[in-house]
């Protein structure tokens, strides 16, 4: 089998290739459409350049077929004006010297001959090459498309780690900060606070009910003052 042959099949395969099944089957999906980029790209850069020594050896076969064939049509001429030339000798009596241009349009037909095989001979070559070239540009163009979407699925799965690892992060940040969570730093902050405050508000309680009574005592002393001025006012 020739390097061109392996390329057509490793061409003909990888464009056939099952991206999907692929993906579902690899442990990690962006490492393995990484690879595969890679074996795609490596893969056209050879198939290119298969195509382009291929085209090549191609164009000259096709040239040199051109060259057999105009070749056969020049000596066909020279054998048909030989021959007339002999023709005429030999109705004017000249024998011999129409013998040797009966001889030369003999070996011009030869000439003939011989272009028209080489010619034939090639032509089996020609379309076997051209047939190698329209399976190449073909896998080539199939391999491009999928080389494509190969980068498009690699640029979508990046962009949905990227979005799942920024949603993870975002979880954590909540779950360090839940406030229904008892060993939240939030959490026990918020106890301190309340203790904080249930403190405040008990030495409010206490400051006010010491108020209270004093208030209760003045009041106490006026009742008293009261009644005196009062029993005062009785007796006079």
């Amino acid at each position: 089998m020739s390097s061109r042959q392996t390329i057509i099949g490793r061409v003909t395969q990888l464009a056939k290739a099952n991206i999907n099944a692929l993906l579902d089957q690899a442990e990690d999906p962006q490492k393995t459409l990484d690879q595969l980029i890679r074996d795609y790209a490596n893969n056209i850069a050879e198939a290119e350049e298969a195509v382009a020594a291929t085209i090549g050896n191609l164009r000259l076969m096709e040239q040199d077929h051109r060259e057999d064939v105009d070749t056969a049509k020049e000596w066909g001429v020279k054998a048909l004006a030989a021959s007339r030339k002999a023709d005429e000798l030999r109705a004017g009596g000249q024998t011999a010297e129409a013998d040797r241009f009966d001889d030369l349009a003999k070996v011009a037909l030869g000439r003939q001959l011989q272009s028209e095989k080489e010619a034939k001979t090639a032509e089996p070559t020609i379309a076997a090459q051209t047939e190698v070239v329209q399976k190449l540009r073909t896998g080539l163009d199939r391999m491009k498309t999928k080389l494509g979407e190969l980068r498009t699925k690699r640029d979508e799965l990046v962009a949905r780690a990227g979005s799942a690892r920024v949603q993870n992060r975002m979880t954590d940040a909540v779950r360090s900060v839940d406030v229904l969570d008892p060993t939240s730093e939030l959490s026990r902050f918020e106890d301190k606070v309340r203790r904080e405050e249930a403190r405040a508000l008990g030495g409010q309680e206490l400051a006010a009910s010491s108020l209270d009574a004093q208030f209760e005592q003045l009041e106490a002393l006026g009742d008293s003052a009261e009644i005196e001025a009062r029993l005062a006012a009785l007796k006079g």
